[in-house]
Order: structure tokens, then sequence, then C-alpha cells
């Protein structure tokens, strides 16, 4: 029987009872407490809890409620029951039938014959369970239903007593069970073995009030005025049953996913790896929940539910690449899974493409986060593997987090998988120190340090007028002095000061580009401008020092802005504009600004990307660039309307509030147009040659592009073509040929580095002999612990440990080796098989003497090693392993 009939027959059961249908709710719900729904009462929960009048004519109601849980997202496909969305059908009563109408019902639909609109199930297969003290449960199942006494088990308020988890209304839970046979497991009832016999319906009689308490150890207040039905079948497991198969992942749901799966990866499941059978699992299970919550609304994001949505996506996409895919799979599982679902859920077919389309820009965004995370995560695995150590640094993960976008529960099931922990408290310890560099990093903004209600005067009344795009001298009155964050009349030489100037041609920070430097000046007085800030967008704030002279409030002054700052200013910020449009034409409108900075000669763009550019998308970058600054595109500003500059194709950047009246820069027509109050060159080919550095992650899903201009990057390329001929002298080879010779010399340095590596390790192999002759008998233990020379570091250490163990032969043993690097004691523990067993672990003995030279480590039961940073606690170290091995 398919699913889409077990459906239909619940839904004809009830309704020809009475019931009225009542459509799934979304699994987005106006409830604070929830991100989705968890269970098929939650949309009825008002009239349970008295706080509505159940609408239904009968006073009852029947349902297929979607359902998402996933705080045990870990366990799927890991037991072949759990799944992160399901459906739960129900029949509710308020106030109208009670236990032994819900009873009847339930029994009724599952035994019926088919021919009768019944599940036909075998009444003796099923086993039902009732709360400990539920006499009249249990007396309905015997005396009316006619199930046997002994298939009829008590259980506790664990198993079989429900409430909300809140004060309000609770009673004691009947549960149906289906015995799947003995080839399942035990005899004995759902008390023995719940694998064998599978829960399939639980029915709730809501008949008291509780108070406040945990799920054990809540007090039971009073009765409900009226007694409720809440009950709740499991679709997918009565699938299991009537399809005849072992598990929720073999039914007509979930199995076409698993088979597109084995298509696209080439893998096989069921053929005896488990580890890939779990992933087959975790493919199909999730494909079916991400569908169903983008099907309700829901896209992925970092937070809330578009993070668990996110989170399913790339569990799916790593899960098949780890099966051997290696082309995009979203699209496919998509649709496989939009198939089998769409007979019970109609809306899917109008919401189809949406629901590939968000689907498939997640995995395309996750691709390279995967490939260079996985490929970072593994070093930073093997070097702790190599260390003899099980936990991962927090630092690691935060970088993986930080530089690669990789989210923590990625890095924390993947060391799961590789039998490492992972260090929370410093991971939380690094993420701490981010926020608060954000913190100081906002502090530093000059406009943050402003009290701006100092200014609010002039700001009020005073603004500055601002002539700086068609002049770079200008006079204008001195309307406010500040010194030391007061208000002043005059100020002298070797002061520094703010000065408020009624018209200025000085720019003020804005939009990425710096603040002006400059002069103003008045006879003898001279006052050096340091930098320009804007405060209420209307008062342009002029940092200084009174060089010479001095300077009073409501005196006339010249400024003057230094034509070579602006100059280069203004070749930089165009410059962040050809970068802006180069980078939309090669990775498309999804790289969207999201910060910049320009002053002269040099500029960073941020944008919002989660993939690592390539070399080549670089190179095309910096030509496309340089293409539009050899065309010598005009530069072209128009003040207009928001609308009409919108109409333009302008583009509007970072969420700004743009007034009535915005300032449009045109590039070579089509080629660039943005909204910008920046200053800018009259020609693109003004801005000279523009050198890109290169690009590099400020953050998940945000990447950064550096570059210079002008002088700045002729003298850059000049100082690479010196570096390279220096180099190419050096070497006696044609700059051309740098890049293979410098290949062929690396590989001679490594080859000699393995060389001496090898020749190391037999140096300290020809000692070993001696150290097990200097053995000490400490108890039954045989000791060898020596402080080596200094400068050898962990692997060699751990090295000589196993090889000074396999001297020992199968006396019970334990070596402790340590050396001194750089101030650093690095040391290697190695336990014998026969003193592992007689109870001496080498993890305790490196936490042991880690003690006394301030270090930590860990590692294997006969192998492990840690470092520390007093040298002068090694000898207490070693004694203490002494009397640690006397007390053994």
């Amino acid at each position: 029987m398919q699913t889409h009939e077990i459906r239909e027959r619940f839904t004809q059961h009830f309704i020809n009872a009475g019931h009225e249908p009542v459509p799934s709710a979304s699994l987005i719900l106006d409830d604070p407490t929830l991100l989705f729904v968890n269970a098929g009462m939650v949309p009825f929960k008002p009239y349970f809890l008295g706080q509505q009048t159940p609408p239904f004519a009968s006073g009852t109601a029947t349902s297929i409620q979607k359902c998402v849980r996933t705080l045990d997202i870990e366990e799927v496909g890991i037991t072949t029951r759990h799944n992160t969305f399901f459906q739960m059908a129900g029949n509710f009563s308020f106030g109208q039938y009670f236990k032994e109408g819900a009873i009847k019902h339930a029994w009724a639909l599952l035994t019926n014959p088919v021919s009768e609109g019944g599940y036909g199930l075998d009444p003796q297969r099923l086993w039902v369970t009732v709360y400990l003290d539920d006499d009249e449960a249990a007396g309905i199942w015997e005396n009316t239903i006619g199930v046997p006494a002994e298939r009829i088990q008590r259980m506790g308020m664990e198993d079989n007593f429900w409430s909300m988890g809140v004060p309000g209304p609770c009673g004691p839970c009947s549960e149906i069970y289906y015995d799947r046979g003995p080839e399942h497991g035990k005899e004995g009832g759902p008390i023995a073995d719940d694998t064998r016999y599978l829960e399939i319906w639980n029915l709730v009689f809501m008949e008291s009030i509780r108070g406040e308490g945990d799920k054990k150890g809540f007090e039971i207040i009073g009765e409900l005025p009226k007694k409720n039905i809440d009950t709740g079948m499991g679709v997918e497991r009565v699938a299991c049953i009537l399809q005849g198969v072992d598990n929720v992942y073999e039914t007509d749901l979930l199995r076409p996913v698993i088979d597109a799966a084995i298509e696209l990866t080439g893998a096989r499941y069921n053929a005896g790896n488990t580890r890939d059978d779990v992933r087959f699992r975790v493919i199909a299970d999730h494909s079916r929940t991400a569908m169903m919550i983008i099907l309700d609304g829901v896209t992925p994001s970092n937070e809330g539910r578009g993070y668990i949505l996110r989170r399913l996506l790339r569990r799916i996409v790593r899960s098949a690449r780890l099966l051997g895919a290696t082309a995009p799979v979203l699209e496919p599982f998509m649709n496989t899974i939009m198939d089998t679902m769409t007979p019970s859920f109609p809306e899917i077919a109008d919401n189809r493409e949406r629901i590939v389309r968000v689907a498939v820009a997640e995995e395309r965004a996750f691709m390279k986060t995967l490939e260079s995370g996985t490929h970072r995560f593994e070093e930073a695995a093997a070097s702790v593997k190599a260390a003899g150590a099980g936990t991962l640094p927090g630092a690691q993960a935060f970088e993986l987090h930080d530089t690669y976008g990789f989210p923590i529960d990625l890095t924390l099931e993947m060391a799961r998988e590789s039998g490492l922990e992972v260090d929370m408290d410093e991971f939380n310890r690094e993420m701490a120190l981010q926020r608060e560099r954000a913190k100081a990093d906002n502090k530093a903004k000059k406009q943050g340090n402003l009290d701006e209600s100092l200014y609010r005067e002039w700001v009020d009344s005073h603004p500055t007028e601002f002539v700086g795009f068609s002049e770079l001298a200008h006079d204008g009155t001195v309307i406010g002095l500040v010194r030391d964050g007061e208000k002043v009349t005059e100020v002298s030489q070797g002061d520094e000061v703010e000065v408020i100037l009624d018209v200025t041609p000085m720019y003020a920070e804005s939009g990425g580009q710096m603040g002006d430097r400059g002069r103003i000046v008045v006879g003898d007085t001279v006052l050096n401008v340091t930098d320009v800030q804007k405060v209420g967008k209307k008062l342009w704030i002029h940092k200084a020092t009174v060089q010479n002279g001095g300077l009073d409030l409501g005196q006339g002054v010249t400024t003057e802005v230094d034509s070579s700052w602006r100059h280069g200013a203004r070749q930089a910020h165009t410059a962040t504009h050809l970068i802006h449009a180069a980078l939309r034409q090669v990775l498309g409108p999804t790289a969207v600004q999201a910060g910049s900075l320009n002053k002269p000669g040099y500029l960073r763009f941020d944008f919002n990307y989660t993939e690592q550019l390539s070399d080549e998308q670089l190179r095309e970058i910096a030509t496309i660039t340089n293409q539009a600054v050899d065309a010598d595109f005009a530069v072209n500003t128009i003040e207009t309307s928001l609308e009409e500059a919108k109409a333009m194709g302008a583009m509007a950047l970072f969420g700004e509030n743009y007034g009535d009246v915005v300032r449009v820069v045109e590039i070579g027509g089509p080629f660039s147009i943005e909204l910008c109050g920046g200053t800018h060159v009259d020609h693109s080919s003004q801005i000279g040659p523009v050198a890109v550095l290169g690009e590099s992650s400020v953050g998940s899903g945000a990447r950064r592009i550096e570059a210079y201009s002008g002088l700045e990057s002729f003298r850059y390329f000049s100082r690479e073509a010196a570096l390279a001929s220096g180099l190419a002298a050096e070497l006696k080879t044609p700059t051309e040929q740098l890049p293979d010779r410098i290949a062929q010399l690396t590989d001679r340095l490594r080859a000699a580095e393995k060389e001496l590596a090898a020749m190391r390790r037999q140096q300290l192999s020809s000692h070993t002999a001696q150290y097990v002759e200097q053995a000490q008998q400490v108890a039954k233990f045989s000791l060898v612990s020596v402080k080596l020379p200094d400068g050898l570091g962990a692997g060699d250490l751990r090295t000589m440990a196993s090889d000074v163990r396999e001297r020992l032969g199968a006396r019970p043993g334990v070596v402790v080796l340590a050396s001194s690097v750089d101030g650093k004691v690095p040391f290697a523990v190695a336990v014998t098989k026969p003193a592992v067993e007689a109870g001496v672990k080498a993890g305790d003995l490196v936490k042991l003497i880690g003690g006394y030279v301030d270090g930590k480590g860990g590692g294997k039961p006969d192998l492990a090693q840690g470092s520390g940073s007093n040298p002068e606690g090694l000898s207490a170290g070693f004694s203490a392993v002494r009397d640690h091995l006397a007390q053994a």
C-alpha cells in the first residue's frame, strides 16, 4: 500500500466517523517556542490550552500534519526509524469521546480488512502499553477490544504520560506496537525490545492539569473540565509495515532518492559498508526535509530556520561527495523527492522551480567552501593524529569557520568521524575575541568617536557647503572650533583642533573614500589638515594641527586640498568602480559590493561571495579592469532622482538611505553605472595601471580584493620586475624560465630534507638499545626515562619512544622521552601491551608530566605525547611517573 493511500484511508476513516478534516498547517507557525511544527497536535494547542474554542461543529477533528524535528540530526541514518521530516496522522476530540472511543477508532482502522477501508493488520501482532495505574485503559483493551492480558504492558511516566512540558493539560497515554517478528529481535513485547515491536500509534488521554516541574517531577493539581483526546499515528512507520520493508528508508517515499544517489555516486547501498549506508539515508532524509522546508518559504541563511535548512542541504552535498559524487546533486535529489511527495502535497507542483533554484544556489555556494574547508580540516586532523593527540585545537576550528566559511557543526561532525574531539572552549574564546575586535574596529572609526551632541547646533543651523567636486581651493569662514572635546573661540600654535567651515573643497570620508588632506591658511597662519569627517551628513569636520600662528572663531580662511592626495584618491576610487564591474562580469550578479576602502594608490573591495576566486578569475578581473583603463572611457556624473537613477540601471549599494537627489557615476556607458558621492577622474585612462594583488576571505560568505592604482601600481610592477631579474641573475636562468628552475630547486630541497630525516631516524635508532639496558625497575615495570639532546621535535620523540618500547619486548614497560626546542619541552610516552593491561595508560602519564612542565597533551593508551613551557619541571615530572608506577 503506497503512502498516499495510507494517508487517504486514515482521513476517510475519521471523516466517516464524523470528524472534520483539517489540512496540515505550515511547518512555520507563529509560535516563539518552536522553529518548526514538531508534533501533530501543535496547531490544536490553543484549543487544548483553553485559549480558543474549537471551531469544529462535531467537537472532533482529524489531520495529517507535516512535522520537522532536528534536535538529534546527527542520529539520522544511524537508526533506521528516525526521520527529521515525518507525517503525523491524528484524530482529536475536544470534550466528546474519550478513552474507549479513541481505542475503538484506532483498533478498527488498523485491523479492518483493506476491502472495508482499513489497513488489514493482523490483530495477533499488535501489542499495547498503558500508564502504570491506568486500569481503565487496560480494561478497555482487554475486555472491550479483546487484546490478551499478556500483550498489554504497563510503563512509567517517561514513556506513557504526556504533557506539553509546561503547566497545563496532561494525561496518560496508550501506545500501539506492531510485532515485526523474531528476525527483528527478542520476544517479550515493547518492554523487552522496541526495535522488534515498532510503535505506530500513540493515544493521549488528556484528563488532568499539571503544575511546575520537569518531565519526571511535576504535580497533578486538578482535573480538566472537559476530557480531550489527541492521537498520533506515524505514517512512515505504518508504511514500513504495509509495504513489507525493514525501515523507513525503504518505503516508496525515500527509497527512490537512495536509488538516485546510487546512480549519481556509483556507490552501493546495503552492501555491508555501514558508513556508506548512513550517508545514503542522510541524503534521502535531508532531501525530503529540506524540500518541505523550502516549500514553506524558508531560504538558507546563518541563523534560525535558515541555518537549519543550510545545514541540511550541506550535509546532503557532503554525504554525496563522500560516496563518490563529483557533479552537482541537489537538483536531481530535489526532483526525485518532489515526484514522490507531490501526490500527498499537490502544492509542490506550483513551487517546483523555486525549490530547485533555492537548493541549487546553496549547493553552488557550498561547493568551494566544502573543497577548501575539507582539505584544510584533513590537514589539521592528520597533524593532530600524528602528534598522538585526540583533540582538534579550537583555534584551527575557528580558522575553518572564519577563513573558509566552514560551519562549526560540520567541523564537529567531521571530527567525530575521524575519532577526534574539538576544543570548543578555545573555539568559543576565539569567537569572543573576534567580537571584541569587531567592537574595537567600530570604535576606531573616526566618526564613531565623535560625540554628535556636541555638533548638534551646527548640524541644525549651519550645514557645510561642499564645493570639492569642481574646486581644490576655496575661501570660507570658521563657524566652529573644537579642542579636546570642548567648543573654543580661538586656537594657537601646536593645538590639535577640529575646524568647522561654512564652505569647503575638502572631501569628507564617505563611501569608502578616505577624507582629503591639505591646509587651512590665512595670513601667516597655517593649519595642516590630516583628516576630514562628516557628522549628520551635513557638517564637515576638519581635523588639523596649528603649525603656525593662531585662528579665531568667525575668521575668514582659504582651504586648500593637497592636489597630489586628491589625484591619487580619485584614481583609486574610480579603479574601485572598474574592479566592481569586472568582478560582476566574471562572477555574475550574485557578487555584490559589501564595503570598500580607497586612498591614494590603494584600494580594497569587499563583496558577498562564498567561493574563493581562482588565479584564472583574478587574472580575468585584472585584465578587464585594465582594458577599461586603456579604453579611455569618459567618467560622467549625473545628479537625478533615485527613481531615474534606478531606471538607468545604477546600482544602489550597502542599503544606503539615499535622498531625493542622487549622484550617478557612469563609466563607459553600460560598463559601470553606480550611485556614488565620491570624487573621480575625468577619463578612465587617468587611473594608470591597476595591479590586482590578490583576494582573501574576510568572514563567512565575504571576500576581499586588494589592488594598487596609478604610480603605486607602477612601483609594484617595478619591484616585481626587479625581484624577478635578481632571482634570474642569482640562479643564472632566463626570467621566463624561473618557475621551472625554482620548482626544480624545491624538489631537490624536499629530497634533501627527506634524506636528512631518514639519517636522523637512523641515528636515533642506534641509541635505543643503550636506553633499554639502562632501564630502571620500578615495582613490576621497566622504566626508561631520558632527557634527550635539545632540538628533537615531537615526531622524533614519538618514533624513538615506539622503537624503545618494541625493544622492551614482553616486559611491562614504560618509555618517557623528552627534549627541549626553543624554550618548549616536547615529550612522548610509550607503554607496552602488558603495562597497558596492568592499568598504565600513556595518556594519563602525559597529563601527569604536563602538570610539572606547564603543558598538556594526549593520545592513545599505548602512545601519547605532549608539550610544555617549563623545562625546569621535567625532572619532577619523571619522578612523578616513577611514583605513579610504584603504586600501580
